[in-house]
């Protein structure tokens, strides 16, 4: 499934700055960035779950927050792209 998540972390203490290093650091192991808070991660339920607890022992619930949309596995209808930043087919093979 294709799940977009996007975070918006507190920076206003050095501890905040660290936690969102760590959350886009997670982030990234996931998915593709498309935004600067905003990934696409193509995963399944179970990844999904583990990365959402990852997740969650990051935050601070109190001043950051994470939103989760999720698009489905017929996702490619969903999604339409204008401007810079062409994002790679997380579907399909990549060959470097």
């Amino acid at each position: 499934m294709m799940v977009l998540v996007t975070y918006d972390v507190n920076t206003e203490t050095a501890a905040g700055r660290k936690r969102l290093r760590k959350v886009a650091d997670l982030c990234q192991d996931y998915g593709q960035r498309v935004q600067n808070s905003v990934f696409e991660c193509l995963i399944d339920q179970a990844l999904f779950r583990m990365f959402q607890n990852k997740l969650d022992a990051i935050i601070n619930k109190e001043t950051d927050s994470i939103r989760y949309y999720f698009l489905g596995k017929d996702w490619q209808n969903k999604v339409q792209h204008v401007g810079a930043k062409v994002s790679v087919r997380l579907d399909k093979p990549l060959i470097v």
